[in-house]
């Protein structure tokens, strides 16, 4: 393993002192998503070198991708997980930032892959996505990135809206009980697989995983650069032994133009350089890349901390410039 320190002097913000750690505070999701634990695996890499960064990281729970951004603009985040699609319309002032731009968003790293999941009751006699009309189906919590994804995907349908649908919009940790109580048919999760959410609506109630390959959707994939297909497995759930085609986004490591861009390095680094610890902690992580971390948004918001530990690890040419 390599040391994370490298030689380099820390900036007097960053040296040790008798008044304790500095510490850093990751948002993430629900504690039944990949989020939780995913802001887990890093604080744990990060951790490990506290006495020699004086830094120390802790995740907190929150309603997922949007509330990160917001807390984070805010200052009451320092890094944040979101989805790639809500990160590229905070930047730019889209969806549920129109008119207000997070100009000042960066991107430290991009994680795994997450995929928009229907999951239905067995016994709900919905197939496909046109069969939804009618039925009580949960879209996400309200602002949240889940919910924005479904929208998109219901105006991108032909002959399907969300007036079709009798919508509820719980919180995703909500969404498994509704299941099993019947007060929801089905409910949509953008999420890394496998996913404890789903798991536990599998086993206490026959469930089916829907397709979302419609030619609506494969529309929508081709002019959303954010957007990827992707296959979630066969037998990771019970009563789910094919696998089922949908697609998603990626969920990106986010945080702040103005944190320093030392601390962003020591982070970027410590998952670098136990990399394959890291893949180990999730199985959601399981076939990534180091070259995968840079997938999945525009490099021109790529922190400058989290550029020079890519540089470093010759994933990317240094360019002598500084991200402003």
């Amino acid at each position: 393993m390599k040391k994370l320190l490298g030689g380099m002097a820390f900036s007097a913000l960053l040296i040790t002192g008798s008044w304790g750690y500095r510490f850093l505070i990751i948002g993430t999701g629900g504690v039944t998503g990949v989020y939780y634990p995913t802001g887990g695996a890093i604080c744990k890499l990060l951790n490990r070198y506290k006495r020699e960064t004086n830094l120390k990281c802790s995740v907190e729970s929150t309603e997922g991708s949007l509330s990160n951004l917001r807390e984070l603009k805010k200052g009451e985040l320092d890094f944040g997980i979101a989805q790639s699609d809500i990160v590229f319309q905070a930047y730019h002032g889209k969806g549920e930032f129109k008119g207000h731009p997070y100009s000042s968003l960066r991107v430290v790293f991009s994680i795994y892959p997450e995929l928009l999941t229907l999951v239905v009751r067995k016994d709900s006699g919905i197939k496909n996505l046109l069969q939804l009309k009618g039925h009580k189906i949960n879209i996400g919590a309200p602002g949240s990135g889940n919910s924005e994804a479904v929208k998109t995907l219901f105006q991108a349908i032909p002959n399907l809206s969300l007036s079709d649908v009798k919508v509820t919009q719980l919180k995703s940790t909500e969404a498994p009980v509704a299941l099993r109580e019947g007060k929801i048919e089905g409910y949509f999760y953008m999420v890394g697989h496998p996913a404890d959410n789903i798991r536990e609506s599998a086993s206490a109630v026959g469930i089916k995983i829907i397709p979302l390959d419609s030619p609506g959707v494969a529309k929508l994939v081709k002019e959303r650069s954010y957007y990827e297909w992707g296959t979630i497995p066969g037998g990771i759930y019970k009563g789910v032994d094919k696998p089922v085609k949908s697609y998603g986004v990626k969920a990106i490591l986010v945080t702040d133009a103005k944190m320093e861009p030392e601390v962003v390095y020591r982070l970027t680094k410590a998952v670098l350089d136990n990399f394959e610890e890291f893949k180990k902690m999730h199985p959601a992580y399981r076939h990534l890349t180091k070259q995968d971390l840079l997938k999945g948004f525009d490099l021109k918001l790529l922190h400058p901390g989290a550029r020079r530990a890519f540089e470093e690890e010759g994933l990317l040419e240094k360019s002598g410039k500084t991200e402003k």
